[in-house]
């Protein structure tokens, strides 16, 4: 017999319009050219001149992060570099598909967590409710978790789509992946959601990552603000790009990567931390940091807040590219 499940018919779902936001547009993008938020790291000048030799050689410059990079305003920022050949594939969790979604809409996102799941209502919202459908659709059409996100932002003319990396993706042809953790997304709340289209797609967007890792030789890999979803999508990847590889008598490992999070991860990046250590348990270190680098490539921990990292890295490229 089946467990008894949720019936979410009975939800109460109220429009966006009734909901209190933590972030406006207006308040929050970084725009090239634009005032930063004092940043220095040796490694910046180090990664933009890699990144740029990657872009000239052809090789793969790819970011994946979490949707902190987004709340810190750095969209305009990303999608200057998609622009310029200089990013060529990003990928996100679902939040940062959400917050995307959300701010190309309404110009607006994040609400309180400590406020809403108090009154029952936490994520339960009208709007944000279409992500759902454009995922749908895109699985009917045989599209990416991304590409179906992207194409709905562009093609419905969403009022601030001009700085939504999705929307930015689907027209300039740079893949822009999402890959979702089932049940851990705003959007699976709600009734219209379907976890078959969800699955699907998000692994279809599985494979077009791992596409763009068997390109990665001579190129850069950045995980900024993942702590689990970066790190683990990236290692499976890497495993099936290197097998086939590897039967090609070809290699994958003379490669750049980098990490920007926020953990004091000490000194020492050479070897991963002991088990007795916390650190060990920090995926980043030990699996960008250490191990997939092991065999010919250089890493880079760049400690600090996305509100200046970001663009800290963006105008160290912009000044390689004209330097």
């Amino acid at each position: 017999m089946p467990f008894p499940q949720f019936d979410r018919s009975q939800l109460k779902i109220l429009p966006l319009g009734e909901r209190v936001h933590d972030l406006h547009r207006e308040a929050i993008l970084n725009v090239p050219g634009g005032s930063r938020v004092p940043f220095e790291h040796s490694a910046i000048p180090i990664l933009a001149e890699r990144i740029v030799d990657a872009k000239r050689n052809g090789r793969a410059i790819i970011l994946l992060c979490g949707a902190h990079v987004l709340r810190a305003g750095n969209a305009p920022l990303l999608i200057d570099l998609m622009q310029r050949g200089l990013l060529t594939h990003i990928g996100f969790n679902g939040a940062g598909a959400i917050h995307d979604f959300e701010l190309a809409m309404i110009g607006q996102t994040c609400e309180s967590v400590a406020k809403y799941v108090k009154e029952g209502q936490f994520g339960l919202w009208q709007e944000t409710s279409r992500l759902n459908d454009a995922v749908t659709a895109g699985y009917r059409d045989g599209l990416g978790f991304g590409e179906a996100v992207g194409r709905t932002i562009e093609n419905e003319k969403f009022p601030f789509r001009e700085t939504s990396i999705f929307a930015a993706g689907y027209r300039l042809r740079v893949p822009t992946t999402v890959h979702v953790c089932i049940g851990q997304d705003i959007v699976h709340e709600h009734p219209n959601f379907d976890g078959a289209a969800a699955g699907a797609t998000s692994y279809t967007d599985f494979l077009i990552f791992t596409q763009s890792v068997t390109n990665l030789e001579g190129g850069v890999f950045l995980n900024i603000g993942s702590a689990v979803m970066g790190p683990e999508v990236y290692l499976k990847a890497l495993a099936m790009a290197r097998n086939v590889a590897h039967q090609r008598g070809e290699k994958i490992c003379h490669f750049t990567t980098a990490v920007f999070d926020l953990p004091s991860l000490g000194d020492d990046l050479s070897h991963e931390a002991p088990k007795n250590d916390p650190r060990y348990y920090f995926r980043p270190f030990k699996t960008i940091l250490v191990r997939t680098v092991a065999d010919g490539g250089q890493s880079f921990y760049v400690q600090g807040d996305h509100k200046g990292t970001v663009p800290a890295l963006h105008d160290a490229i912009m000044q390689r590219l004209n330097g």
